[in-house]
């Protein structure tokens, strides 16, 4: 039976794959990956995703956060690893949402300030929270869904991206705003020159 070491190293040596085959590097840092994350999606590719994240975060969860609509794919197979429904923060409020939590955030690829709302109908006071997304970078929208995990009086058990730009300083904004275990499944050290360059 592989140990849960070996299959962290198992989950990262399929993405680096992944990332060289379909990653391109951007101006700005930004690192493209729609190819296969956050554009056009493979359902086998998201569910083995969700399975990394169940392998490494393996307590109790019963709601699975995140935000549209490029975390929406990771998470969905992380909420079917979990059995635990998936829950999406909105980035306008629908009508249908008349009692709700809201916190505001800068998208790192939009270049501009987005509000996230969550209803109140879908987090209750006793739900043990993950936060899964396609990107740690800056830590900023994340950091807006876990202050909306707070808001909720819920547990947040941890936070779990796909890949993580370890550069970005966005894990110690988390760690110290949360005290909640965080993890990359993938972690990128840096992009200079337009290269990829794994942390291990």
């Amino acid at each position: 039976m592989r140990s849960h070491h070996s299959k962290q190293i198992h989950c990262s040596q399929e993405l680096k794959t992944l990332i060289r085959a379909y990653g391109k590097v951007l101006d700005n840092n930004i690192l493209k990956v729609d190819a296969f994350l956050n554009h056009q999606v493979h359902p086998e590719t998201m569910l083995w995703i969700g399975r990394c994240m169940k392998s490494a975060f393996e307590q109790k969860v019963t709601k699975i956060l995140t935000v549209e609509s490029s975390g929406i794919a990771p998470a969905f197979g992380a909420a079917v690893a979990f059995n635990a429904p998936l829950v999406f923060a909105r980035k306008k409020k629908p009508i249908t949402m008349t009692s709700f939590r809201m916190e505001k955030a800068p998208s790192h690829t939009k270049n501009e300030l987005v509000t996230l709302y969550v209803s109140e109908e879908m987090i209750r006071k006793d739900d043990q929270v993950l936060i899964v997304d396609d990107f740690l970078a800056s830590g900023q929208t994340i950091a807006a869904l876990g202050k909306i995990v707070r808001a909720f009086q819920s547990n947040l058990v941890g936070i779990c991206t796909v890949i993580e730009k370890t550069f970005e300083g966005g894990r110690d904004l988390l760690e110290k705003e949360f005290q909640a275990p965080v993890l990359g499944l993938i972690q990128i050290s840096s992009l200079d020159n337009r290269t990829i360059s794994f942390a291990d």
